[in-house]
């Protein structure tokens, strides 16, 4: 990457609000999934160990970072398929097979999009609310 690009990521993780950053790792994870998927097919074996290490790296992150102490029971059952994913990812690299990864970037997408929406809903109400929400956020990965 230039030195611009690094510049500009750097910045976009600096700045990021912590809903920004889940959608961001999210985001990497189903990028580097994909991938994957395109250097199995071209039989590129150090490029699909790369990105499921990528994508791996991604997921174990997002199951560290959960809040067991806001809602247990959805922050063990994200913990279960961060672990179910990471297992499949191994799967895939173990045995060339891009079938578990195609498996796990649908389940990511899926992920996002409720995240999303669940970020989407929670701002408008903290709008509704507050009227100056000039306050920091409080959003918290489960």
């Amino acid at each position: 990457m230039t030195g611009y690009t690094n510049q500009y990521l750097a910045n976009q993780v600096n700045t990021a609000s912590p809903e920004q950053l889940l959608l961001m790792f999210y985001d990497g994870a189903i990028r580097f999934s994909a991938l994957a998927v395109l250097a199995i097919e071209k039989q590129n074996i150090e490029k699909r160990n790369y990105y499921i290490n990528k994508a791996s790296a991604i997921l174990s992150e997002l199951s560290a970072t959960l809040n067991h102490d806001i809602n247990s029971i959805i922050a063990e059952d994200l913990d279960a398929l961060y672990s179910y994913m990471l297992s499949e990812l191994t799967n895939a690299n173990m045995h060339n097979d891009p079938q578990p990864i195609v498996e796990v970037k649908k389940m990511l997408d899926e992920l996002r999009k409720t995240w999303k929406q669940a970020i989407e809903m929670n701002n408008q109400e903290k709008n509704k609310n507050i009227p100056h929400s000039n306050q920091a956020p409080v959003f918290q990965h489960a």
